[in-house]
């Protein structure tokens, strides 16, 4: 297809024919609290609902044992330490009811926390505490009418349902060689990328309808050619598998990935300028993301920017666009 690639991106080179790379992305978000925020909610002002909120809303559940929507942070990284924090707002259901808020998956044997019962305490005992419980808060939603009472009585039979379904989700043994040598070698460690983009295919194969990775440390104001190298080393080759995986499945055209950050960066330098350590500022005014599978024509490059990738030349696309044109290839 002749697309455009960095040598930093060796596997993500092999599937460019997949992929779709829009290169005329913009946003008026200069800093990362509203650029993430405007990303995943469509506004820089805190408060509305997530993109996925608003597709579990929208499109209901597939699979009654998991969320609709869930959150996976890394809890590795080779990038920068910083400011880049994640908090729950960004997956949250702002005035949509809290049942379509995202839950956030830890890294370790405990995905999420509180499923195991305590000591002593039987699954028939578990099962007979939460019909007690539901009694009575059916009782007090008969009387106050509040929906976040109908959401916690939802959740609390959600929770009792994933303690048998994250398990059977988060155990690998089943997965042949061939299918964890796509991702990489990081791929058995808990909390790398690559564990987590192996746990969405997963989640994607079980129904769960919108799935959110977060890999941070991208922020390389200085020392730019070694943290983008290590950065890309943790991402390209489980991005690629991902990819990959689900073409063989036969689930890509109906899975849509959307990979990218929240701006861009410059191209010229910020700092020092030395050949081994130099850095780039932020950059809200054009920059790149890719898409693949769901509807997406692979094999192409959209949108144009002048040669020092500071303005637009052809085909600008906001936040706005992006989330437009997501909805549209979900069926809403």
């Amino acid at each position: 297809s002749g697309i455009w690639m960095s040598e930093l991106l060796p596997h993500l080179s092999k599937v460019a024919d997949d992929l779709c790379l829009v290169h005329s992305f913009n946003t008026n978000a200069i800093n990362h609290d509203p650029g993430k925020t405007s990303f995943c909610t469509g506004s820089e002002i805190p408060g509305k609902p997530s993109m996925g909120a608003w597709l579990s809303y929208g499109l209901g559940s597939l699979n009654k044992d998991l969320p609709d929507f869930v959150v996976v942070p890394s809890a590795f990284w080779s990038g920068r330490v910083n400011v880049q924090a994640l908090y729950a707002r960004l997956w949250g259901s702002g005035f949509l009811p809290t049942t379509h808020q995202g839950v956030k998956f830890r890294s370790g044997s405990d995905p999420v926390l509180y499923l195991n019962n305590p000591s002593g305490v039987s699954q028939a005992v578990k099962r007979g505490l939460l019909d007690d419980l539901g009694a009575l808060n059916e009782r007090r939603l008969e009387l106050m009418g509040d929906p976040e009472i109908a959401t916690r009585i939802a959740q609390y039979e959600l929770a009792f349902r994933m303690q048998s379904s994250i398990p059977e989700l988060t155990d690998i043994k089943d997965e042949p060689k061939s299918v964890l040598d796509l991702y990489g070698p990081d791929v058995t460690k808990p909390g790398t990328y690559a564990s987590q983009c192996l746990l969405a295919r997963r989640l994607v194969e079980r129904g769960v309808r919108f799935v959110q990775l977060f890999h941070i440390g991208w922020d390389q104001h200085g020392n730019l050619p070694r943290e983008i190298g290590n950065q890309c080393r943790n991402t390209d080759q489980p991005s690629a598998g991902l990819v990959k995986d689900l073409e063989q499945r036969g689930l890509l055209d109906e899975t849509l990935i959307v990979w990218g950050g929240e701006f861009g960066r410059t191209t010229y330098c910020q700092g020092g300028l030395k050949r081994d350590n130099y850095g780039r500022d932020h950059h809200p005014r054009c920059f790149s993301l890719w898409m693949a599978g769901g509807g997406i024509q692979g094999g192409v490059s959209y949108g144009k920017t002048d040669e020092f990738s500071y303005n637009i030349e052809s085909n600008p696309v906001e936040v706005h666009d992006l989330h437009a044109t997501l909805l549209h290839l979900l069926g809403i």
